[in-house]
């Protein structure tokens, strides 16, 4: 079984940049594809980004697309998400996931979750 725990949440300005971190732990944490979700209250968690195991492959939300940006350290069973140019529509609780299958992981099918942590821009 695989756990994750996020970091890295806070307050900050429009504008701003923040990067979140997730520590991975467990079997074969290596091997699973890993993202960033996000849920404000009352919303449905959306997708933000994802990548594969290796790193080879990454796809985003269109809404942070060219603003954040998601890498894996499988040495350090760690996953980032750089945010840049940060607006308060960005606020939300953010999650890291985890799961096999890459496809599964992008549809939110059966992902592992982290206990999320809190990302607010004021404007």
């Amino acid at each position: 079984q695989v756990h994750l725990v996020e970091s890295g949440g806070g307050l900050v300005q429009a504008g701003d940049s923040l990067r979140l971190s997730c520590a991975a732990s467990g079997r074969s944490v290596g091997s699973h594809a890993m993202g960033w979700f996000r849920q404000d209250p009352g919303k449905e968690r959306e997708f933000v980004a994802a990548i594969t195991w290796n790193g080879a492959v990454t796809n985003y939300a269109d809404s942070v697309k060219g603003r954040f940006t998601i890498s894996k350290d499988n040495a350090r069973n760690r996953v980032y998400l750089q945010m840049n140019a940060l607006k308060p529509e960005d606020t939300a609780v953010y999650y890291c996931a985890a799961n096999w299958i890459y496809s599964d992981l992008t549809s939110n099918t059966k992902n592992i979750w982290g206990e999320g942590t809190l990302v607010t821009v004021s404007s």
